[in-house]
Order: C-alpha cells, then sequence, then structure tokens
C-alpha cells in the first residue's frame, strides 16, 4: 500500500526518487593528502570525545553525584582538565564538550564512573602522522571541520568532495626532503643562535616546490591546545631585502643587454660616491675586479656600477620578468606583497637594487629566479601540487640560454673559490652565492641585525634543484667562528642539505664531473678570502 501511494504521488508531482550512494558512507569526511611518493600528510581517523548531554536522563537532575565530586573523578582520567571550568559546565547544565580526542581506554574509565549524562560519541578528526613537519604546507583543520591556512585551506572544497574522498591528493612534497631541510634548519638555527629560517628546495625545470620550511613551527595536531604560535610563514608571506644573492641576477641582466661584453674587464673597486651616499664594500677587495671577481668577493661597489651600466629601465624589467613585483606564485593563501618601489627608478634606486637593497621579497621568489638563471633561462610559476609531465608550464624566457650558462660557471667559481666555499659538497657540484642584509628600521639599517641567505643549485653540470637556505638574525657564536654573515652560518646549511637530499632525488655524488670553468680560471689568478 506505501508503494502504491508513493508511485501515485510521483506520477501527480513529477517528483524523482532520491538516489543514495552508500558507499560515500563508507569514505572518510576529508580525503586524504599525501607527498609525491606516496606517504601520508593529512588524513582522517576516528576518535571518542567526551560531551556533556545534561538531558541523557529524561526525569529527575541531569547528574547522579556532585559535579565536584565527578570532576575530581575526570582529573583522575586527564590530569590536565581545567576543574574549574568543568565544574561550572556541570553546574550550569550547559551541554558542551568537556574533551576532545581521548582514548579507548580514556572513554572506559568515563564510563566506569557510571554518569550517563557523560557520554563519548565517535567523531572524524584531522591527523598529521608527520607531527609539524611541513606544517606551513599543510595548514590545519579547525573544530568545525574548515581547512585553514595552507593547503588545507586551498584544497577544502576538493577535500570534502566524493572524488577528493575517495582518492589521495598528491603534493609535489617529498617528505624526505622536507624531514632533512627542516633538521638542517633547525640545525642552522641552533647553532648560530637565530630567531628564524627558512627554507626551500624547487625543481628548477617544473617549478614544483619538493620542501618548503618555516621555522620555528607548530604542530597542526595540537591547534585546539595552545594559541598556535609560529604560524607565520617566512617562506612566502614575510618579505626581505634579500642581499647580495641578487647580484647573480644583475650580471645576468647586464650580459643579456650587452653592457658587459668581457668577462675579464674590470671596474675600479673604490668606494663609490652617488649624490650624498657612498656605496662601500665590507672589506677592501683591491684596486679593482672583474665579474667573476666581483661575485667571488661580493662588491657591492663593483655590482652598482655594473648595474649603473645597465639601466634602472631594462634593471626594473628584468625584475618583473622574475615575478618580483607581485605576489609569489603558489597556491598558499598567505603571500607576501613585495615592497617594490613603483615609476622610473633613479639612479641610486637602481644602483642598491642591484646588490638587493631597495625592494622586498619572499625567499620563494628568490628561489624561483635562481631557477630561472640555472635552468636555461625559463621563469617558471612555483607549485605544491604534484605535474605530470604534460602539465608543466611552459613558462617564460627572462635569460638567453648562452647566459644562463654563463652563470651556472660564474656560480660554481663563487663556491669552489670565493665566499660559498662552506657550501660546497664535494660530487654534488653546488653553485650558488651568499647574502647578508642588514634590516631595515626606525631610523635606517640596524647593523646588529642580519637576515642571512644563502642560494644555491646543483648539480651545476646539469642543474637540477635550488635550494635556499635563510637565517634571520644570526649571532656570532663560537659554532660560526663568531661570524654572522651567510658565509659563515646559511652556507653550512647547503654543504648539510644537499648531500641528504642529492640521493634520495637520484643525484649521486660524483668527483670526476663538474662544469667546465677552464675559460674563467685565468681571470682569477688566486682565490677569494672569506
Amino acid at each position: 500500500m506505501c508503494a502504491l501511494v508513493r508511485l501515485t504521488f510521483l506520477g501527480l508531482t513529477g517528483g524523482t526518487a532520491q538516489r543514495t550512494d552508500y558507499s560515500s558512507l563508507l569514505l572518510p569526511a576529508r580525503g586524504v593528502i599525501v607527498d609525491r611518493n606516496g606517504s601520508p600528510l593529512a588524513r582522517d581517523f576516528r576518535v571518542y570525545s567526551l560531551w556533556f548531554n545534561p538531558k541523557a536522563m529524561t526525569d529527575g537532575p541531569p547528574l547522579v553525584g556532585e559535579p565536584r565530586q565527578i570532576v575530581a573523578k575526570l582529573q583522575a582520567i586527564f590530569p590536565d582538565l581545567d576543574t574549574a571550568k568543568v565544574t561550572r559546565q556541570l553546574a550550569s547544565g550547559q551541554a558542551g564538550y568537556l574533551r576532545r580526542s581521548i582514548l579507548p581506554e580514556e572513554a572506559n574509565r568515563v564510563h566506569a564512573i557510571g554518569e550517563p549524562a557523560l557520554q563519548f560519541p565517535q567523531e572524524a578528526s584531522r591527523f598529521y602522522p608527520q607531527g609539524s613537519m611541513a606544517a606551513h604546507v599543510l595548514g590545519f583543520v579547525d573544530s568545525g571541520g574548515q581547512g585553514k591556512v595552507g593547503m588545507e585551506q586551498v584544497l577544502d572544497a576538493h577535500l570534502k568532495s566524493p572524488e577528493g574522498r575517495a582518492q589521495s591528493t598528491a603534493l609535489s612534497i617529498d617528505v624526505r626532503v622536507q624531514g632533512a631541510l627542516e633538521d638542517e634548519l633547525g640545525r642552522g638555527m641552533a647553532l648560530s643562535n637565530a630567531k628564524g629560517a627558512a627554507g626551500v628546495v624547487l625543481d628548477v625545470d617544473t617549478g614544483e616546490v619538493l620542501a618548503l620550511a618555516s621555522l620555528p613551527s607548530f604542530d597542526p595536531n595540537k591547534i585546539e591546545r595552545s594559541s598556535t604560535p609560529n604560524i607565520f610563514n617566512r617562506v612566502t608571506n614575510q618579505v626581505y631585502e634579500l642581499g647580495s644573492t641578487f647580484k647573480p641576477i644583475t650580471v645576468a641582466a647586464a650580459l643579456d643587454a650587452g653592457t658587459i661584453t668581457s668577462l675579464g674587464r674590470r671596474w675600479p673597486a673604490a668606494p663609490l660616491h652617488v649624490a650624498r651616499f657612498t656605496i662601500r664594500d665590507s672589506h677592501a677587495m683591491g684596486s679593482s675586479l672583474n665579474v667573476p671577481e666581483t661575485l667571488m668577493h661580493s662588491s657591492n661597489v663593483v655590482t652598482a656600477q655594473i648595474a649603473d651600466e645597465l639601466g634602472g629601465v631594462r634593471m626594473k624589467k628584468t625584475m618583473e620578468s622574475l615575478g618580483m613585483n607581485e605576489r609569489p606564485t603558489i597556491e598558499l593563501p598567505a603571500r607576501g606583497f613585495p615592497i617594490w618601489p613603483s615609476g622610473k627608478w633613479p639612479r641610486l634606486r637602481t644602483m642598491t637594487v642591484s646588490y638587493g637593497h631597495g625592494i622586498a621579497v619572499t625567499p620563494l621568489h628568490l628561489a624561483s629566479a635562481y631557477a630561472a638563471l640555472v635552468n636555461g633561462g625559463i621563469w617558471r610559476p612555483t607549485t605544491l601540487h604534484k605535474l605530470a609531465p604534460g602539465q608543466v608550464p611552459e613558462g617564460r624566457r627572462v635569460f638567453t640560454a648562452s647566459t644562463s650558462a654563463r652563470m651556472r660557471q660564474l656560480l660554481r667559481m663563487i663556491v669552489s673559490f670565493g665566499t660559498g666555499r662552506k657550501a660546497d659538497a664535494p660530487g654534488f657540484r653546488v653553485g650558488g652565492k651568499t647574502g647578508s642584509a642588514e634590516k631595515p628600521g626606525a631610523g635606517g639599517y640596524r647593523r646588529s641585525s642580519l637576515i642571512a641567505t644563502f642560494a644555491s643549485a646543483f648539480p651545476m653540470d646539469h642543474p637540477r634543484y635550488v635550494v635556499i637556505a635563510m637565517l634571520d638574525e644570526p649571532q656570532g657564536t663560537p659554532a660560526t667562528s663568531f661570524q654572522r654573515t651567510a658565509a659563515w652560518n646559511a652556507a653550512p646549511v647547503i654543504s648539510r642539505v644537499v648531500p641528504r637530499i642529492g640521493p634520495l632525488l637520484g643525484i649521486m655524488p660524483d668527483e670526476t664531473r663538474d662544469v667546465d670553468i677552464s675559460d674563467l680560471k685565468p681571470l682569477v689568478p688566486g682565490e677569494a678570502k672569506e
């Protein structure tokens, strides 16, 4: 009879029967996030919660015992229980959570108290098996089931969809590389007593981020138990003046523009007076320097002259082509806007930008720029999605292939003979550049506060990965020979990271290979000094 009534209703109203997909009931509430190799980074699992239901007993008071007595028994199970708060809640008869995510044995002990109003329903909880690792990439899920901050926020709708729940979502991150980067950045922080650190490992040919670390970090498993300190992402959201790491970009732009026609040409290295401003080097470097010596010694004075000949229009255009005038291209919601001087750049601005002052960008901007320096000249947007071969973006050409080849030689020379020697990792052919920049403050730059950065790539005979290591306000300690500059604290991080991640990425050490710098060696009669 009921079926006949239902058929009659559908025939008269044109209604359609709703289809229930029972298989979806077996899926987690939120999809699994994995790294590029399938290792789980975030997943749902069922947990018990402790819930106070004052209406559990239809007759009489909500509790059998006195609130204080019940709380005392609960505290024996949960020593860190906020007894005053829970006592007030029980006395008021207000329904609500007393505890989230309790263990089965804890639920059994609560049951033994014998209070029907103390219930422990099973609920879905988000779990991050790697703990704090890659926390700034992943973000977290709040108590309402909403993704926050990282890829949990970016992928929120997808992870809740039937497709996202049915199959895992792969990020570009490699959990092994991520662990090595975080470990060595943390070690670098400890050795130099720095207040923070940031790092990136980037595939130079695809733009995929294999590791992204901001330290100190936070544990997404413990969001509700703390005020979530350290949630700010230094890699994508904080902008810095990154100092001498910009010098290779300036040289590459000048090579492309034809204002440098010979790497052996010499420029005077004495302090440079521009209007009422004087550009100096950190120490005397001789009367003149050529291009390899300028990069190896890290001369502000000569780099400024190279930029002056290049001109503000071409310098600014190069920086724009590298995306340094806009937020970093990454899926994360926290993306800092660069400090970028608009309009025509005057002569002094062009000079200071050439050695990394006057504009401020994120470490991720720098990683993308170095990828273009060494990969043949192509800039590509960075991504946290694992890309299939056909998904790699075409990118845009910033430098010619010949200029990129030259920069590979020059960056390798900096590590072989210059200020980057402590970044060398035998057999991995590391190239890169130091950068030690004073942080701006009220009334000017603060000499006591440095941002120390090393921007690198390896192996330089066929670059595959860029690795950036940055330390925020390192101090001179015995471990760094009482030096605060990048050559003494950021560069050693690279020398430890690369041998750890190289074999994981299929790059084995080979001391019989290297980028050919034989045509440039005659330009450097002696090795650079620290």
